[in-house]
């Protein structure tokens, strides 16, 4: 029996919530892929070929082209696949405001946690630990603002900031079991 190679393959690391959430976007719209899994340590020609300029995953293949960065291919998957719950807004405002959000978590609040864990000196360690709160009380604030008493950030379902939030709860939960 010869199996079809699917036209979807997903270029990551098991370990990476960058990669997770990609994974996560993909099933929420019922996407058939394949995952490839890579060795950072010697990154195969795929990877190398499909994402030349950074050459690290995540990287989605479809069909013949490459999609790069987590938060870019997520927002991918919403558009070309249309089936299943939107994950991305629709409204311009909203869909502007997930985005400076999705942001904030990569760029400001998730790089926190690395300083948590680099730090040394129970001082410097409580500053570390009150500023990841700090974001969190953030954070909770813009979930209840966005939404609308639904139980997700998009509302009734699963949407583009629990994605980005969401795939790094196993991270939050390591360094959480890891002070305590």
């Amino acid at each position: 029996m010869i199996m079809a190679i699917s036209d979807v393959k997903l270029l990551g690391r098991c370990a990476s919530p960058y990669v997770n959430r990609v994974q996560i976007a993909l099933n929420v719209k019922s996407i058939n892929y394949e995952y490839l899994e890579e060795n950072l340590g010697s990154k195969s020609s795929l990877l190398l070929n499909a994402n030349p300029v950074n050459k690290k995953v995540p990287v989605l293949i479809h069909g013949n082209n490459s999609v790069s960065e987590s938060l870019v291919i997520v927002q991918y998957v919403d558009e070309v696949w249309t089936n299943g719950p939107c994950i991305i807004p629709s409204d311009p405002l909203d869909r502007a405001e997930a985005r400076f959000w999705a942001d904030y978590i990569d760029h400001k609040w998730f790089p926190l946690t690395a300083e948590f864990k680099l730090t040394h000196g129970e001082g410097r360690k409580n500053v570390a630990r009150e500023k990841i709160i700090e974001g969190l009380v953030l954070l909770e604030e813009v979930f209840v603002k966005c939404n609308k008493g639904k139980p997700f950030f998009g509302g009734d379902s699963i949407g583009y900031l629990d994605i980005v939030l969401g795939s790094f709860l196993g991270w939050l939960k390591a360094i959480e079991t890891s002070v305590m």
